[in-house]
């Protein structure tokens, strides 16, 4: 079982935690104006790196926050996490640490 170190909570299972997508998407300022393209772009195309990846994550089932976490997509191992609105740091130091 993985442990999740939640940036609020501290270290838990990984069955309290919910996947949220990728970080750091930035939502269009005016929706309205995307054509059809545009507007599926934003919604369904992300990237899908082989290595360190920022992710959203949610303690669903303990303080219900949402946070982010930069994890290793081949190991699945987590390299860090951070608060929601923080700078996403450089991973790449923990990893090879």
């Amino acid at each position: 079982m993985l442990i999740i170190d939640c940036p609020y909570c501290g270290k838990r299972p990984e069955i309290e935690f919910s996947y949220g997508g990728e970080a750091h998407i930035a939502r269009p300022l005016d929706p309205a104006a995307l054509n059809d393209e545009e507007w599926a772009a934003f919604l369904y195309a992300r990237t899908n790196p082989k290595g360190l990846h920022a992710e959203r994550w949610r303690h669903a089932r303990g303080c219900g926050r949402f946070f982010n976490a930069v994890r290793d997509t081949v190991s699945d191992f987590f390299v860090t996490t951070y608060k929601t609105g923080e700078a996403r740091p450089d991973a790449t130091k923990k990893a090879s640490a």
